[in-house]
């Protein structure tokens, strides 16, 4: 039988870094440096969490994440085809958001980007999945109902966090976090890409 043509795609990235330990560490205490600072922080889509204010890029615990995670983006330019002669990814901004017992974010998407980015620094069993919603309009007019859910079907997807993984995405997809039901906190620092002329 022939598989049907998968058109226009929302591909989301998931990818376990290697020696992320230091990695996570050195931001660990860049972020709680931060939060001790402000422990107020920002309210944007966090409900409880506290959510830091944009980081400084020419910190230099920024900047040697960005170095980290650079391999990565450079593997999304190659698997979106985007031309690289006379065009960057560019971050624009990054931030933290620590979430514990209780806390989750709301549903929202991050407008003005190309690409974003979860990247976990903490990330407990049960701390709360990140979910997906399909971007699609036709389902909210027809959705048949289905046996099981797959890749074709589905109205929403979750990736569980896990410590060293980063995961990109869209920055049209709709996206939420699932309360965190561990006693632990979930650390992830955010961010987004545009893709822009050099």
């Amino acid at each position: 039988m022939t598989k049907p043509n998968l058109l226009f795609p929302s591909p989301v990235w998931t990818i376990k870094l290697d020696n992320y330990k230091y990695v996570n560490e050195q931001m660990y205490d860049y972020i709680k440096s931060k939060q001790k600072n402000d422990q107020i922080g920002i309210s944007k889509s966090n409900v409880k969490g506290w959510h830091s204010k944009d980081f400084d890029l020419h910190d230099k615990e920024p900047k040697d994440f960005i170095s980290f995670i650079l391999p990565s983006i450079e593997q999304i330019m190659n698997d979106m085809n985007w031309e690289k002669e006379k065009q960057i990814a560019k971050i624009n901004n990054m931030w933290a958001i620590i979430n514990t017992g209780g806390s989750a974010n709301l549903r929202h998407q991050h407008g003005n980007s190309t690409i974003s980015g979860a990247y976990y620094v903490r990330a407990p069993i049960n701390s709360g999945d990140i979910v997906f919603y399909d971007p699609r309009p036709a389902p909210v007019y027809s959705h048949p109902n289905v046996v099981s859910p797959n890749m074709l079907n589905a109205q929403v997807n979750s990736i569980s966090p896990k410590e060293g993984a980063l995961v990109l995405f869209p920055s049209y997809l709709d996206h939420s976090v699932n309360e965190n039901l561990s006693g632990d906190e979930r650390i992830v620092i955010s961010f987004n890409i545009r893709i822009q002329m050099k």
